[in-house]
């Protein structure tokens, strides 16, 4: 990393992508009951909550996790989770509609810049 880049221990990728290469990325979101009670107590960082709407809404909810799985090709990734991933296609599939959507608005595989390909 870069001096003055914070080292993230869940953010290990930091070489080429080489073609034929399955990489999973498991970005989420958590919430951590005992740390949200230190938040709510801390007067800093409660301002920035909202506490009534975060324990209503969340409740036991722990948070969320999307895991994708993909093949680094010549051009690019290949996705090759393949579920709902933009509101039209979660509301479209939730109302009992058809996936995947002939008019996706998240087109699959998607093009990776060049620079983090390696030559193949």
């Amino acid at each position: 990393y870069p001096e003055g880049v914070p080292r993230f221990k869940g953010l290990r990728m930091n070489r080429q992508l080489i073609k034929g290469m399955v990489l999973t990325v498991e970005p989420g979101c958590y919430f951590i009951h005992h740390l949200l009670e230190g938040a709510f107590a801390d007067e800093a960082k409660a301002k920035h909550l909202v506490e009534h709407k975060l324990r209503s809404q969340l409740g036991k909810f722990g948070g969320v996790r999307i895991e994708d799985n993909m093949v680094v090709t010549e051009t690019g990734i290949e996705l090759l989770t393949n579920v709902p991933r933009t509101v039209k296609e979660i509301e479209t599939v939730m109302a009992g509609g058809p996936f995947p959507l002939p008019d996706s608005d998240y087109p699959i595989p998607r093009p990776a810049p060049a620079d983090i390909l390696a030559p193949c």
